[in-house]
């Protein structure tokens, strides 16, 4: 299932859920709450949205897995269901961002590590040890390997992901989106050379995060 409809279908139930609400209320004939319940309508429908992306394409090019900022960019060596040196870059999305995630990199679907946690807010370091996550790990054509973590935040409250162990994606395929208000963090080979800033906005599926040696 390619999951490329305007809008990620799992937003439908909220969507719909919202209407039915709206003509209710309606039908009760109370004006403001009718009327904030149709803003909530089409919020929900954009917070769901789910543009095309495209970016140009280099082999060794590493694509943001997530809109939103740039909050920390560090090296670093760990040792757990993700083992080894990396560089990692966190990108915090809050509920303005399209929260669809995409393939930072073309290769095969080597592991995806599910974990529970807390829903502390998502732009604290302690979030990636933390809060709810799921790991996802990449392995391109060369055998380098990258991992993107979809971290939930304070209000996010669903890691939803659409590839499975042993699929091949893309780069900027999609390959998962977290609810309302989350992060990612995707970890680099350590000789990576990354091409983005703190403070930096990026955008899932187009713009580079660095290039692969």
């Amino acid at each position: 299932m390619k999951h490329d409809s305007i809008i990620a279908q799992e937003g439908y139930p909220f969507i719909v859920l919202s209407i039915v609400a709206a003509v209710f209320i309606a039908f009760l004939g109370i004006k403001w709450l009718t009327i904030l319940f149709v803003l909530i309508t089409f919020f929900v429908v954009w917070f769901f949205r789910n543009p095309e992306r495209f970016f140009a394409e280099e082999e060794k090019v590493i694509i943001a897995p997530a809109d939103g900022r740039v909050i920390k960019i560090e090296d670093l060596a760990i040792n757990g269901t993700i083992s080894g040196k990396f560089k990692k870059i966190s990108i915090f999305m809050n509920i303005f961002n399209v929260h669809v995630n995409r393939a930072p990199v073309s290769g095969k679907i080597e592991a995806i590590n599910y974990h529970e946690g807390k829903f502390v807010s998502a732009n604290l370091d302690k979030a990636s040890s933390d809060n709810e996550r799921n790991e996802v790990m990449f392995r391109t054509a060369d055998g380098r390997v990258v991992w993107a973590v979809q971290i939930a935040g304070l209000i996010a409250r669903r890691i939803v992901c659409w590839v499975q162990v042993g699929s091949s994606v893309g780069k900027g395929e999609r390959f998962g989106l977290i609810r309302f208000g989350s992060r990612v963090d995707v970890y680099l080979p350590p000789d990576s050379a990354v091409s983005v800033k703190t403070g930096q906005k990026v955008r899932a599926g187009e713009t580079p995060l660095g290039y692969l040696s």
